[in-house]
């Protein structure tokens, strides 16, 4: 018997790459949703034809939903820098 663990609760650096790829990329393939997911393709198309930034968008709710993907979503569509970060980390001091 082997002693290497198939499971295993500590990250490993492959592990954000593979989770990235399991994910949507466009917001076509952005499953659920769909009245504020048409509402979204037009704004992201007219800032697109306007040549400026997405008018402010709130993504909220609980975690798990797909907030982070649909902003990276978001990032990708018109082709700018995306940056993750947490609450508890901004709330952080220091």
């Amino acid at each position: 018997m082997s002693d290497t663990r198939l499971t295993d609760p500590n990250d490993r650096p492959d592990d954000v790459d593979i989770d990235r790829a399991l994910r949507p990329q466009r917001l076509d393939v952005f499953v659920g949703q769909e009245p504020a997911r048409q509402k979204l393709a037009i704004f992201l198309e007219a800032a697109r034809q306007r040549e400026e930034a997405l008018d402010h968008v709130l993504l909220a709710g609980p975690p798990g939903l797909g907030k982070t993907s649909l902003a990276r979503i978001i990032a990708t569509e018109l082709q700018v820098g995306f940056h993750t970060t947490s609450g508890p980390v901004i709330e952080r001091k220091g």
